[in-house]
Parts: structure tokens; sequence; C-alpha cells
């Protein structure tokens, strides 16, 4: 029964992610229906304290948007790469990663994605260089966002095992950098140069004036420079910056009462980021005149709710099978894990690369690793492995770069698999993983 059941599972993750969207939560939806009423399995406990932290941030963040933070930054990252074309390669993905760090979603590098193909053919940078490394430095922005929903994800996981968010940032920010710089190191001199790229030339010959001229890109909107660009924008930072000090200093989260032995008991982290972002969005719309009625209606909002849709769908999914079969899953795989504890760090890594989505998987495989009994130090440590999302090149990001270089530098390899980006994402999630598994041994070993 239990192969059966698991037959059911993974069935559910790969047709819901081929539909996309929230075809992962719906398609999940069906498997509970046959978990539930057809088997009579207990359904699991949704992940609610994970759903509304993860509402809350997006709520912000849509706010922000309306009143044009959003684009505020993006122009802020824009005019960063145009100051430095020849350096394009290595500016881009940190600037890139600065981007995905304040933002918390990889959204806002769809606008930043054209200006990177640009500025690199102009300046004669072969663009496969800067545009591989930065969506995979997206990638390990996000992992190390603080307002991510993977990183709410892993928050919400790892507060049972006394892990706070500082301690987190401690062991991923430095992590995800080192990916991305040896990620960087490795495109930086990859390929014949544009002038001697025979593809590139074969376009040009061709007297396409596609290829003649650079994609075109918005210009920027004087009015974003006003209070509602970088007023909402800094609202937002300060929310994020108010959250990391409550993080390091505890003292500054109030006590709401005293337990049975005396001692003060105060706000939790999860309670404090969704108080702290709804407030945030509260004073967007109310200083700067932020839309609600837009905030619903963008492209973040609509992001976030399929996120919530998705990880609503396929954690319940996956918690009702885990529940249920608790005890012949964890008897099956101990001795693996605890022989080879590295292995769940490729488990991390395949379900990211099934399900597009880091934040489905910390919900369902970071649960499993705690009943392992793994100690906090390792699941923090290989949590950088939940950057698989690269591998195969359907990932929006991926395609979107592209579709982006005309190019014809960045692609899609004959083989599938020997994509531009296949190079710059395993050297970056495994430096970021096996420098992150060194930073948490310090931080909390």
């Amino acid at each position: 029964m239990l192969l059966f059941e698991l037959v059911i599972l993974l069935a559910c993750i790969l047709v819901g992610a081929r539909i996309g969207g929230i075809g992962l939560g719906i398609v999940s939806g069906l498997g509970l229906v046959f978990y539930v009423f057809v088997l009579g399995m207990p359904p699991g406990q949704p992940p609610a304290v994970v759903l509304g932290m993860i509402l809350a941030v997006i709520t912000a963040l849509a706010l922000m948007e309306a009143a044009g933070g959003l684009d505020f930054l993006v122009m802020t990252a824009e005019k960063l790469l145009r100051k430095n074309p020849q350096r394009i390669t290595f500016v881009a993905p940190f600037v890139t990663y600065l981007l995905i760090f304040a933002a918390g979603t990889q959204h806002v590098i769809y606008s930043l994605l054209p200006v990177i193909a640009e500025v690199s053919r102009k300046a004669g940078v072969r663009p496969e260089r800067p545009l591989s490394i930065s969506v995979i430095a997206a990638q390990q922005g996000l992992i190390a966002s603080p307002i991510s929903a993977v990183s709410v994800a892993l928050v919400g996981v790892l507060a049972g095992l006394e892990v706070s968010l500082p301690q987190i940032l401690m062991v991923t920010i430095p992590s995800s950098l080192v990916g991305v710089l040896l990620g960087t190191l490795s495109v930086a001199w990859r390929g014949p140069s544009l002038a001697e790229d025979a593809e590139y030339q074969a376009r040009l010959a061709s007297g396409d004036e596609l290829y003649a001229q650079a994609p075109a890109t918005a210009a920027p909107n004087a009015a974003l420079a006003g209070p509602g660009g970088w007023g909402s924008c800094t609202v937002f930072l300060l929310a994020v910056g108010m959250i990391v000090a409550m993080g390091i200093f505890p003292e500054l989260r109030p006590v709401y009462e005293t337990s049975a032995d005396g001692s003060p008991v105060r706000i939790g982290m999860a309670s404090a980021i969704m108080i702290v972002m709804l407030a945030a969005a509260g004073l967007i719309a109310l200083l700067f005149r932020a839309s609600p009625a837009t905030a619903v209606a963008g492209a973040l909002m609509r992001s976030g709710v399929v996120a919530v849709i998705s990880i609503l769908g396929v954690s319940w999914l996956g918690s009702s099978f885990f529940a249920s079969n608790e005890e012949q899953i964890v008897d099956a795989i101990a001795d693996v894990i605890e022989s080879a504890p590295y292995l769940f760090a490729l488990g991390l890594f395949v379900l990211s690369i099934l399900l597009f989505s880091q934040a489905a998987t910390i919900v369902i495989l970071a649960p499993v690793g705690v009943a392992l009994g793994l100690p906090a130090h390792l699941l923090l440590g290989l949590y950088p492995a939940v950057n698989g999302n690269f591998f195969l090149p359907t990932y929006g990001t991926v395609l979107a770069a592209v579709s982006f270089d005309q190019t014809g530098t960045t692609r899609i390899g004959k083989y599938v698999l020997n994509h531009s980006f296949m190079r710059p994402g395993l050297v970056a999630t495994s430096a970021a993983t096996i420098t992150a598994l060194a930073l948490s041994q310090l931080v909390l070993g």
C-alpha cells in the first residue's frame, strides 16, 4: 500500500508541475480526495503559519509594486548595469542578487534580463556569460532573502529546532554570495567573443534588423524617483530590517504572557513577520496612495497566489502521505540517511527540479529531515541544494534569458541538458552548499 500511495503522490507532483501555474495545488487536491475519501487515510496538516507569512509578505510587496517601489528598484539596478558595460559579466549577477534579495521574489528579473542582454551586446561581451549567471544569481538571492517564500518556509521548519532568523542569514547570505562568485568565474571567459561567434556573425550577415538592433527596453519613468517609488521601497526595506532586528534581539518582541515557571513568553517570529509586513502594506497604501485594487491585480500578487495555492495543495498532500506512513518511511530511510546524511541534499535538488519551487520543496522535505533526526546545522547547511530548478531548461527565467538574447549565444543545447545555465548552476549550487555546511557548523555546531 505504501508504494501505491507513493505513486499517487509522485503522479500528482509530475502532472501538476507539467500543467504549471496553480496546477500543482489543484492536482494535489485530487490526490487528497483519493487519499482521504477512497483509501481512508487521515488528512495531514496544511502549513497554515507558513502560508500566512507568505501572504503577508506578498501583500506588502504587491502594495510596494502598486506604488512604484518595485519599478524604482529595477530602475536603480538598470543604472548600475549601464555604468559598467565592459564589466557586465561581473556586475550583472551581483546586481541581480541584490535586487532579488531586496524584493524577495524572482519576478523582478524579467525586467532586468533585456537590459543585461542589450548592454552586453553593445559592449561586445558575449551575452551568454552575464545572462546565464544572472539567472542563477537570482536563485541564490532568493534563498538568502529573509522575506522570500522559501526562507519563510525554512524559518517555520527550523523554529522547532530553536534556529533563529539571524542564524539562518549568517549562513545563507555568505554561502550564496560564494556560490554567485564562483558561478561567475565559471562563465566569465566562456565561449568566443561576439566578434568571433559564428552564429552571431551569420545572423548579422543575414541582414535581419532584429539582430542588428538591441532589444527594446522601456525608458525609465521619471515619476518613479518621486515619493511613491523611493518612499514605498524605503518603507518595505525598513520593515525587512525591523524583522531582522527582532530576530537578532528577541527583547524587541513584546511579551504577551508569563509561562507557568514565571519566564516571559514573547511573540513568535512567524507572528512578528506577519504583523510587520501587513503594517508595512498599510503604511504604503496610506502614505503613498497605493491602490489596493492595483496591488491585487498586479503580477506580484498573482505570482504570490499561485505560490500559496501550490504550496497548500502539495504540502497538504505530502504531509498526509508522510503522517500516514511515518514509521515505515523513517524505518526505511533512516539507516541510509544516518550513514550518508548528505544524500538529503540530493533529495532537495531533485525535488526542486520536479516542483520548480524552492518553497514547496522545503515545505515537503524539511519536515521529513526533522523527523529523521537530522541535526539543525545539517538541515541548514544542505539548504542551498534546493536550487535545482535550472537543471531542466523549462523554468521561466531560463526561457526568458534565452529569448532576450538575440545574438543566439544563450541557448538550449542539442541534447537539452547541455544548455547555457548548467555549468554556472551546478558550480554555484555546489559551492553554496559546501560553504553553508561549513558555516552552519560554526554557527550552530
